[in-house]
């Protein structure tokens, strides 16, 4: 992470660019590795599902052989969805099973973990579109007894 912060600048009005725009990738449904780039805080306004709570946003980062992809996750403050709030904690490996934790938001940009990723059908302007989505994230403690993992 620090090493793309360092390489980011801000351009004059002035200046030469050259990197041209890339495609839009959509991964396969899989596991795949992930960084935390950043997270804001927000606020969820209510839903029928869930009633009015702050949220995590989340953007994410995973490398993968057919490109790098940046993909944003909500993690909603609430009881109803706590379990996900510590499968994402135990992904990044700060929250160990069975154990509470005080969620130390400062502590997770730049932290690694795996997740499932999935694929979201959706129509816009009349076309069929995807998108990736996270469907769950892997406990750490879990995958650094699998060979070839972490």
């Amino acid at each position: 992470m620090e090493g793309t912060k360092a390489m980011e600048r801000e351009f004059g009005w002035d200046d030469s660019i050259e990197k041209d725009s890339n495609e839009f990738i959509t991964l396969p449904e899989g596991d795949y590795d992930f960084t935390v780039e950043n997270f804001e805080r927000g606020r969820h306004n209510g839903s029928e599902k869930l009633p009015a709570c702050n949220k995590a946003i989340l953007h994410i980062r995973i490398d993968a052989p057919e490109g790098e992809i940046y993909l944003t996750h909500n993690l909603f403050l609430h009881s109803r969805v706590e379990r996900l709030l510590s499968a994402f904690f135990a992904s990044i490996g700060l929250k160990k099973k069975g154990e509470a934790l005080r969620m130390d938001w400062q502590a997770v940009p730049g932290c690694r973990g795996r997740l499932k990723l999935g694929i979201r059908h959706y129509q816009k302007d009349g076309e069929d579109r995807t998108i990736n989505e996270v469907k769950r994230f892997y406990p750490k403690e879990a995958l650094k007894y699998t060979a070839g993992r972490f």
